[in-house]
């Protein structure tokens, strides 16, 4: 399928191209925190996901820092992120670094619709990785001190990026599951440290972050 577009584009650019079709998945992390972070202002949450349970070890299950209103609302907003994209694109564009995102979606079911369960979807797993991640932190002794998590590069970034590339493997053949798009993922896996720590260090200077890792 991305055989000619590959061509055009070399590895770099189907690196980016990647980067752009799981790009819900890649930002949700930062959704996640402002959930997690703003909306207890209003006098809601926060809603640890573990309850405040230890493990069999003594430390948290995920600590305080992977929230309901984290997950639910980082989730939902990836899936507007997702319906934003589609939007911009045009339709059925299958080729470039700005492909459509939806090529392989449900005809019965509405553009709009499909880009909110993909996006909300692709948010949701990556979500799921990062709280895996953060329970192994936590069998590590790693804990989080206020508002200031423990380092640890590759507990952070690696799962939450392979769950999104899982889901788009197994759930979303076609445009995300495609073989033609392996090495690609294999450098953006490579790259995710990177490009998560770029990021955080973004939010730590526009104020969104309390550490910029």
């Amino acid at each position: 399928m991305w055989g000619t577009c590959e061509e055009s584009l070399g590895l770099a650019g189907m690196t980016l191209l990647v980067l752009w079709i799981f790009l819900p998945g890649f930002l949700v992390n930062t959704f996640a925190m402002m959930w997690g972070k703003w909306l207890p202002k209003t006098g809601y949450g926060p809603w640890p996901i573990d309850g405040g349970r230890n493990a069999w070890d003594g430390n948290r299950l995920f600590g305080d820092g992977k929230t309901w209103n984290g997950l639910i609302g980082g989730s939902l907003t990836s899936g507007l992120l997702m319906v934003l994209m589609a939007s911009t694109v045009q339709e059925g564009q299958a080729c470039g670094i700005f492909v459509d995102p939806l090529l392989d979606h449900d005809p019965s079911m509405s553009r709009g619709l499909w880009a909110m369960i993909v996006g909300t979807l692709l948010g949701f797993f990556s979500l799921l990785g990062d709280i895996t991640g953060s329970f192994f932190k936590r069998r590590r002794g790693l804990k989080r001190e206020g508002d200031i998590s423990s380092k640890a590069p590759l507990l952070d970034t690696l799962p939450f990026a392979m769950m999104v590339f899982l889901l788009g493997w197994l759930l979303l053949p076609g445009i995300h599951g495609s073989s033609d798009l392996l090495a690609p993922i294999a450098v953006m896996l490579v790259a995710t440290p990177v490009l998560h720590r770029s990021f955080n260090m973004l939010g730590y200077a526009i104020g969104w972050k309390d550490v910029p890792y």
